[in-house]
């Protein structure tokens, strides 16, 4: 990995040198992990496990005409059938969490309608087969923009009588996109009196300046309408959780979930319990990217509660591309003007999310904000919609709708570029953001990392030699941000009498950021890294955390790890004052011994003057801290991306990938490397391979990894990885959440590299080889 910093880094403080902040080291789950002894949600199993099956519709949209489950009841090793009528009726609004199983209507291929619990996950196979489901078929509605329509037909029957935007208020889930990312202003409420269909349930505006006359007056227009699929988060883990009771009546829910905290509080609503009686564990994620918030959770504790026994549910592959919570498609239309000079002058849009049948996690009201990009934007009018259509319910996907949205806009300025005849990097940095200008969400823009991050691109030899390359070939740049979360958070310090440091907290660890919380208490107690130990503890010990979303961890929850870690340094000074009875300003900490400055000789180390505190009865060593964060740490992010485009077959070959990413401070080169490299394969993923396909009628037909395209190993091109550092001022150490913006601009870097080489603008994603071909003998070349 090539170091580019740039910006002040921030200093350490007084704590030394000694933790090793900035050094790459192994994240500390790695060594288990690779020699497979760690145990996710799938190999914890309690004596007396019951295991869940879910009968799933096979129709899109249809109405419940019975179900028999008389067959199932009578298989060998059946417990019980649970169906919709052993669900409590909810009174208010619907989600996927509060009618986990369809009732009297299906509104996509996959809902679950019952679920089979049987001794065996065979037995439960073998008689979710036997479940005699009769649904009489409704039409389904799958094109978002139809279904838009005022009279269109409605996508669930509980729409019939509300109001557009007014059908499903919000459901009261954790994981709204706010979880993902601090958006702030009430935009413009002219939105509402659209006359719309109920199945739009999210509208949201952000309006300013005159763009009529912005857009009539500028030297360039581009205009289009830019689209990207339903896309898979990939995880290789499916969707696991089991409950039980235990004696006193608290229901545990052991789950591979990104936010403990956050599920305990849908349980908890979900069941009608106090949170106290409900108590999450989390497990190990074998891999969530935004996938594993709330889901199937609440109704696998209502079975644990009705038959008193343990219940696991583990989905198959399929299941889980059927009955999961995908990334959700986008349709984003456009209109960028610039002057002469290359300035920004306007950006209308219009933006429609298909939520799916469920909105619950659906991140329409973000992306106008994200569409704005790092930009300076003299006038904006941005809509954008979220639409309920007859497929599965939405989820998130790291960065939720910031990949779409910067596919299209950087599309067009790279257009834009090329009408002016300016140079791509040029004309964005002309028109970067700076500190102190406001957001299109009435936030002000801090210092950000765009100036650092155009420069190291800049710099970048694959970009500088871009006119060298081979035919049918071209090289492509994109800037891509994510805005970040002021996730607040609470953490807990504490020293031990062998010296070692234990940090607690309730964080899941879904990238490393136990190795980040690591440096930054090693760092603040003057010890070596492999002194701390971090313990992610489950809701009934550990103090109040974030979900691990949105990049709002390190920035977050590595905040209140700081400051707990020096609560817990001034009590050890105090201590070491008492016990050599030396004023607290003349101790220092240094490689785990607290000492005297100048006689470093009479030093103690941290385990003996703990213990030593510990004989002379004075309270316990243990720092506590809750932070919350005023202002925003956004992340920029650029690629460099080099492809091959084959003219005969519409196949595009990645040749190289180079990415820079402004991180704030790198607390372990090697964690951000890792982000890095996974956000490049996944953008890969975005711009070629993946995509959840459906029929007119709503089914999937992309259900398993033999017909929905990860890009593989020969996919990847050589990946080169960079990172500059604007340290976040609220940040520990100055650092930044950094996991979002790693996948962002990828995808966008890579359609513009398939324009240079081909003269057309592709406008879809995936590019596959068939939309690729068409764009050849289809498309007019860019006008230049």
């Amino acid at each position: 990995m090539t170091d580019a910093r740039a910006g002040t880094t921030g200093t350490p403080g007084s704590a030394g040198a000694s933790g090793g902040l900035g050094t790459s080291r192994p994240r500390p789950d790695s060594e288990p992990k690779v020699r497979g002894t760690t145990r996710y949600a799938a190999d914890r199993l309690r004596p007396g496990t019951l295991h869940a099956r879910p009968v799933l519709a096979t129709y899109a949209h249809a109405r419940i005409g019975s179900l028999d489950a008389e067959a199932a009841l009578a298989h060998p090793g059946v417990v019980a059938v649970m169906t919709a009528a052993d669900l409590p009726r909810p009174d208010g609004d619907i989600d996927r969490l509060v009618e986990p199983l369809a009732r009297d209507e299906v509104v996509f291929a996959g809902q679950p309608v019952a679920l089979v619990i049987a001794e065996s996950p065979e037995a439960a196979t073998d008689a979710a087969e036997l479940v005699d489901v009769r649904l009489e078929p409704l039409p389904a509605a799958v094109d978002p923009i139809a279904a838009m329509a005022p009279g269109a037909p409605l996508v669930r029957a509980d729409l019939a009588g509300a109001v557009a935007d007014d059908a499903v208020p919000s459901p009261g889930t954790a994981t709204t996109a706010t979880t993902h990312a601090a958006v702030g202003g009430e935009g413009d409420t002219s939105i509402e009196d659209e006359d719309l269909s109920p199945n739009v349930v999210e509208r949201t505006r952000y309006r300013f300046g005159d763009v009529d006359a912005a857009l009539a007056n500028a030297a360039e227009v581009v205009r289009g309408t830019f689209r990207t699929a339903w896309v898979h988060q990939g995880y290789l883990e499916t969707q696991a959780c089991s409950a039980w009771t235990e004696e006193d009546g608290t229901l545990v829910v052991e789950s591979s979930t990104q936010g403990a905290f956050s599920l305990r509080s849908d349980v908890a609503r979900t069941l009608g319990l106090p949170l106290h009686r409900v108590r999450v564990v989390p497990t190990p994620l074998g891999g969530a990217f935004g996938g594993k918030w709330s889901l199937f959770e609440p109704l696998v504790g209502l079975a644990a509660r009705r038959l008193g026994r343990p219940v696991r549910l583990v989905l198959e592959r399929r299941e889980d591309f059927l009955a999961g919570n995908p990334s959700q498609a986008y349709e984003v239309e456009l209109e960028v003007g610039a002057d002469a000079d290359g300035r920004l002058t306007a950006l209308r849009s219009r933006i429609v999310a298909d939520c799916g049948a469920f909105a619950d996690y659906s991140a329409a009201t973000l992306a106008p904000i994200l569409l704005a990009g790092p930009y300076r934007w003299p006038a904006v009018d941005l809509s954008a919609y979220g639409v309920l259509t007859n497929r599965v319910g939405v989820g998130t996907y790291r960065a939720p709708s910031a990949p779409p949205t910067t596919f299209a806009l950087e599309s067009a300025l790279d257009e834009l570029a090329g009408r002016l005849a300016i140079d791509p990097l040029e004309l964005r940095r002309r028109n970067a953001a700076g500190e102190g200008d406001p957001m299109v969400d009435d936030e002000t823009w801090v210092r950000i990392g765009t100036p650092e991050v155009l420069d190291a691109l800049d710099r970048d030899e694959r970009w500088l030699t871009r006119g060298d390359v081979g035919p049918d070939e071209g090289v492509g740049v994109a800037i891509g941000w994510w805005p970040g979360s002021k996730a607040p958070a609470a953490a807990i310090c504490r020293l031990s009498a062998d010296g070692t440091i234990q940090v607690v907290t309730g964080v899941v660890d879904m990238s490393g950021t136990a190795g980040a919380f690591q440096a930054i208490a090693a760092e603040v107690l003057g010890v070596g890294q492999n002194a701390v130990q971090v313990v992610m503890a489950d809701t009934a010990s550990a103090p109040p955390s974030p979900g691990s979303g949105g990049s709002a961890i390190t920035y977050g929850a590595g905040r209140a790890v700081r400051a707990a870690a020096e609560d817990a340094r001034r009590q050890l000074i105090r201590a070491a004052s008492l016990q050599l009875e030396i004023g607290e300003s003349d101790l220092e900490i240094v490689e785990g011994v607290v000492r005297p400055l100048g006689t470093p000789e009479k030093g103690i180390p941290i385990g003996r003057l703990v213990r030593a505190h510990a004989r002379a009865d004075r309270a316990p060593i243990e720092g506590h801290a809750t932070t919350e964060h005023t202002s925003l740490a956004p992340s920029v992010a650029g690629v460099v991306a080099h492809v091959r485009v084959d003219r005969e077959t519409g196949a595009v070959e990645m040749l190289d990938f180079r990415a820079v990413q402004d991180v704030g401070r790198a607390l372990n080169p090697a964690l951000v490397a890792g982000q890095q490299t996974g956000g490049a394969a996944q953008a890969i993923g975005w711009a070629l391979h993946e995509e959840l396909v459906h029929d007119e009628a709503g089914q999937l037909l992309s259900a398993t990894f033999l017909d929905y395209k990860l890009p593989r190993a020969e996919d990847i091109p050589s990946l080169t990885t960079s990172y500059v550092e604007v340290p976040a001022p609220d940040g520990p150490f100055g650092a930044k959440g950094i996991g979002e913006a790693a996948v962002v601009a990828g995808a966008a870097a890579i359609a513009n590299a398939v324009a240079v080489a081909t003269g057309r603008r592709p406008r879809e994603l995936p590019m596959t080889s068939r939309r690729v071909w068409r764009l050849l003998g289809e498309t007019p070349p860019i006008h230049r």
